[in-house]
């Protein structure tokens, strides 16, 4: 059911809507910490990783933060867009320089 303002998704977004339910609801019966520990190792490993294995690891903070992005896009406005795509931005480019061994 509708409520007033609330839009049904269609085609993709409905299809990745879908495919995020369980997922989404596994990550936020989490322990807060568990997803923040996740994230600094990650991270860590990325900016002190070399090769190939520092640029997988920024690559699925990547993919991690496009799915939250993809998600959440309609409800953002145009800066929290915006911080998005430059947040994307940087961490594929410097997964790509890692990845080159340029970083």
């Amino acid at each position: 059911m509708e409520t007033r303002g609330e839009q049904r998704s269609t085609g993709l977004r409905a299809a990745v809507e879908r495919w995020s339910a369980a997922p989404v609801v596994f990550l936020h019966r989490l322990p807060r910490w568990v997803l923040l520990v996740a994230v600094f190792v990650l991270l860590v490993i990325g900016m002190v990783g070399t090769g190939w294995v520092a640029a997988a690891a920024v690559l699925v903070l990547a993919v991690a933060l496009a799915w939250f992005a993809f998600l959440n896009w309609p409800a953002l406005d145009g800066s929290g867009k915006a911080l998005r795509v430059v947040a994307l931005a940087i961490l594929v480019g410097f997964a790509l320089g890692r990845g080159f061994g340029g970083l």
